[in-house]
């Protein structure tokens, strides 16, 4: 900044010729020549020039030639960076289209456009820039602040948020568990009415068995979760926030917008909070953005929802795994109640399984799938009925009986 103030010195006051000012201050004839055109189109004289500072001399030299009136057609950058989140779209394209929706009239070339949009994107929020591609990722995690309830206990507010819409969706439950994060996930996604590629949340001990950075394993419920949605659950890497910074900007909305304005009510139930929140996120996401065009639900409405899976014809229902070993019996024990499995007779011991626990009851054989059909329930009853005389004179003529397999391989 000093070098062009002592150019224009040099030029407007002491008369000196371009090759002595380049002389004396050590640069190019070039360098002179430029600072020199650009004050003379600023239209600053050697008066006018010790009356600015530093800072208001370089925006009048250097950034007046940059944001001076122009007579080309100016493109629209908002919905252009609002475009880019679309899967498969480039500057490229915007620039054909922004050419063509101006025949006759003067645009810029491609290099200017795109050099003007990177200027346009530099002056939004300074971070590490992530690139949402539409419908493709959802956010999840839990709110810090929760809200009390009138028998003392409190509500937790789960929040979820789409990469390129910013949808925003909160519901508030009991408690943080498994149960609790995947009923918010399946709430969500009833909510913007459809499922993603993928579902990000954090490492919970809930939901991440193995929290590992390079190939995190998440627990048999959350993965038949998934299988049910058509999705896959890739948590964030560990102590990477940033990874998720979608959801914690959304966090902090939510926070601000929604549950500041339930601080002086009262609630019985968590439903009652659900009912609060309702209405307040309704507003949220009709709320315009401040530095672009349009507000999440519009967002939502032309970029994720063309590009969102549909969601399954029939709910999803919460299922436990646990892995046990068959009997020489042909029956495993789940809960107190015994069934029956119908695969192969192995001795002396029997197959590794995993029971699905939900509504209806499944198994699989360890690690390939065999269940999809509910097996046959026994009542739980005392040792001296289950080894008695009868049964086991029936069990053995049953062994001599083949056996026909009902499973899916």
């Amino acid at each position: 900044m000093r070098k062009i103030r002592d150019v224009l010195r040099l030029k407007l006051e002491a008369r000196l010729s371009h090759e002595r000012i380049a002389a004396s201050l050590g640069i190019s004839k070039g360098v002179v020549a430029k600072y020199v055109s650009l004050a003379t189109v600023a239209g600053l004289d050697w008066a006018t020039v010790q009356t600015l500072s530093d800072t208001a001399l370089e925006r009048r030299v250097v950034q007046g030639r940059l944001d001076r009136p122009t007579h080309y057609v100016l493109p629209d950058y908002g919905h252009a960076h609002q475009e880019l989140r679309r899967k498969g779209m480039t500057l490229m394209l915007l620039w054909e289209e922004y050419v063509a929706a101006y025949p006759g009239q003067p645009t810029y070339r491609y290099s200017q456009f795109c050099e003007r949009y990177r200027r346009y994107a530099l002056r939004l929020k300074r971070s590490m820039r992530q690139i949402h591609r539409a419908g493709e990722k959802l956010f999840v995690d839990y709110a810090g602040p929760t809200v009390k309830l009138a028998d003392g206990s409190r509500a937790h507010i789960f929040v979820a948020a789409l990469g390129a819409s910013s949808y925003t969706f909160a519901c508030a439950t009991p408690r943080e568990t498994m149960a609790d994060w995947l009923q918010g996930c399946a709430h969500a996604l009833n909510f913007i009415g459809g499922v993603p590629q993928l579902i990000v949340p954090d490492n919970p001990r809930a939901m991440i068995a193995n929290p590992n950075r390079y190939e995190p394993r998440a627990n048999e419920t959350v993965d038949d979760f998934a299988r049910h949605y058509g999705t896959s659950v890739l948590p964030a890497r560990p102590r990477h926030p940033q990874d998720k910074a979608k959801v914690e900007s959304a966090v902090q909305v939510v926070e601000r917008w929604i549950l500041m304005r339930l601080r002086h009510q009262r609630f019985a139930s968590v439903d009652d909070v659900n009912e609060a929140i309702e209405p307040l996120l309704e507003r949220l996401n009709s709320k315009p953005f401040q530095k672009l065009p349009g507000s999440r639900a519009s967002a939502f409405a032309d970029l994720d929802v063309p590009a969102l899976q549909a969601l399954p014809l029939q709910p999803w229902e919460w299922a436990a795994f646990k892995s046990v070993r068959v009997h020489i019996d042909h029956h495993i024990e789940i809960d107190g109640h015994r069934y029956r499995w119908r695969g192969r007779p192995t001795f002396p011991a029997g197959p590794t399984i995993w029971p699905r626990r939900g509504s209806r009851r499944q198994i699989r054989r360890s690690p390939y799938r065999f269940g999809g059909y509910p097996c046959h329930s026994i009542r739980h009853c005392p040792s001296s009925a289950w080894t008695s005389p009868k049964r086991c004179s029936n069990f053995t003529l049953s062994m001599l009986t083949p056996v026909r397999f009902r499973g899916v391989s």
